[in-house]
């Protein structure tokens, strides 16, 4: 019996390499498709735009990263077999390629378990039923190819893996593209969390004047009479302009807080069209669109009564 070619330390990384940055790859999609699915038909209960956002630009970076790597080190790996076909014999190949089977014919097998016991149920719905098509088809997809590539002797003269790497490189870069479609450029995401910042730095604002209020039962004059050696607490700033925000009296129980804004917040829970900025109940009052807005706040008495 023919003796099986020794596996090379060369031969070693190269497969180990090659099957994690596959497993990244093939769960960063199915993250991104999970929370793609999500945006478009989101649910009330659970739902968290914020968290979604967070996943996507999380399962791009490894996409972006773990896809070209793993389409490189299979390109090397195939002109390695091209030029020494026992390659195609050696043992952390086929025990690694058998573990992938195993993995994916497992996937399968739970996904259409879970489609059948949701159906029986009577809990199917358009989310879940589309999430379960993500993971069928990516399974699928991994399963057919590497199953065609222990059964194939010979792949000196075979377009198979050229015409599989571009056709699930294009599928890999539309995804990627309609993640910047959602959660926006790099440029558009600093100006979202310089905004956040400056949310945040308004309901401060916001809170030291009511407390300020209800210790004296008057309005400070300006926003530099809310320093306060004791505590520490001096009013932010804009994070970029390091600017004053701007606060101003309206009346003995109204006062108004502006502040410049980069981009467009999200509009309510319920409208996913516009994907900047977070949505909280309480975010409602700092709803705000791109550019100078100012926010007016009348203090009810009753709410704020002296401190004792």
């Amino acid at each position: 019996m023919k003796a099986l070619p020794r596996s090379t330390a060369k031969d070693v990384f190269s497969h180990l390499f090659a099957i994690v940055t596959l497993y990244v790859s093939v769960v960063s999609f199915i993250i991104l498709g999970f929370q793609y699915i999500d945006v478009t038909f989101p649910d009330a209960l659970s739902f968290y735009y914020t968290g979604a956002l967070d996943a996507i630009r999380g399962g791009m970076a490894s996409l972006i990263v773990m896809w070209p790597a793993f389409i490189a080190i299979s390109w090397f790996m195939h002109k390695d077999a091209k030029a020494d076909a026992e390659k195609r014999e050696i043992s952390i190949r086929k025990w690694l390629l058998y573990l992938t089977l195993f993995v994916t014919a497992i996937t399968i097998v739970v996904d259409l378990i879970t489609l059948v016991n949701y159906f029986l149920n009577g809990e199917i719905s358009t989310r879940f039923i589309l999430k379960v098509l993500v993971v069928l088809a990516t399974a699928v997809v991994v399963f057919a190819y590497y199953l065609w590539d222990l059964r194939t002797e010979s792949i000196a003269k075979s377009v198979v893996p050229k015409k599989t790497a571009i056709a699930t490189s294009i599928v890999v870069v539309l995804t990627i593209v309609l993640g910047f479609l959602l959660v926006g450029s790099p440029a558009q995401q600093r100006k979202v969390r310089f905004d956040e910042q400056r949310v945040q730095d308004l309901s401060t604002i916001q809170g030291e004047i009511t407390r300020y209020y209800s210790t004296k039962q008057a309005l400070p004059s300006a926003l530099s009479d809310l320093t306060d050696s004791i505590s520490g607490f001096v009013a932010p700033v804009d994070p970029t302009t390091n600017a004053a925000f701007e606060y101003s009296v309206l009346s003995p129980l109204q006062f108004q807080l502006c502040a410049t804004f980069e981009a467009d917040s999200v509009g309510n829970q319920t409208d996913w069209t516009r994907p900047y900025g977070v949505y909280s109940p309480y975010n409602e009052n700092w709803m705000h669109d791109a550019g100078r807005q100012c926010f007016s706040r009348t203090i009810d008495p009753t709410m704020y009564p002296p401190a004792k």
